[in-house]
């Protein structure tokens, strides 16, 4: 599988991980103190190429790709469920420690955060859904999180994400009944 987009990695080890799983070449921040060299790099690669941000599903790797979306606007956007990050032995959670699988499907699942916001989907929508402040809200974004290919989010984080990737209420509507029903199942 050939990417023809630039990736964005954290690190080396994220590099080799991706390089195992695809034809791709990379650019790493080398942490979330991204320096404006690296950020010329990256919009450089975006004006060529396109890039996909990959960054791990934790904090640090939430924070770079933030930084980036702000300095480099229209770059794809690629989530690892948590998950699928684990260690092996439990210590560490990251894109390199991802199975060649799961990096195909996050890159495959790649998507624009879009510039222009609709709101189709409201901060109410999420309180009913019970995506917010509730008892089992977290696990119920994480479940939404995946099924949309969006990443986890916290609850004010989910609702500005939905509308960066154009969630449609039918889309929002259809994931929150699997939900729903996995809720039920268990």
């Amino acid at each position: 599988m050939r990417i023809k987009e630039f990736i964005v990695v954290e690190g080396k080890d994220d590099t080799t991980t991706i390089k195992r799983a695809v034809d791709a070449d990379t650019i790493e921040t080398n942490g979330s103190a991204i320096n404006q060299e690296t950020i010329e790099k990256i919009k450089r690669a975006q004006e060529t190429r396109g890039v996909i941000i990959f960054t791990d599903p934790d904090f640090p790797g939430e924070k770079i790709r933030k930084t980036i979306a702000e300095s480099v606007p229209g770059c794809k956007h690629a989530f690892l469920p948590k998950e699928n990050a684990i260690a092996k032995n439990g210590k560490g959670l990251g894109v390199e420690h991802a199975q060649v699988e799961a990096i195909r499907n996050a890159l495959k699942d790649a998507q624009i955060m879009s510039e222009t916001i609709k709101e189709e989907i409201t901060q109410e929508d999420l309180i009913l859904a019970g995506l917010i402040g509730g008892a089992g809200s977290k696990e119920r974004r994480i479940m939404l999180g995946k099924l949309l290919k969006i990443g986890y989010t916290n609850g004010k984080q989910l609702y500005k994400r939905l509308m960066m990737f154009q969630i449609s209420r039918q889309e929002f509507a259809k994931a929150l009944a699997i939900v729903k029903q996995e809720e039920k199942n268990d």
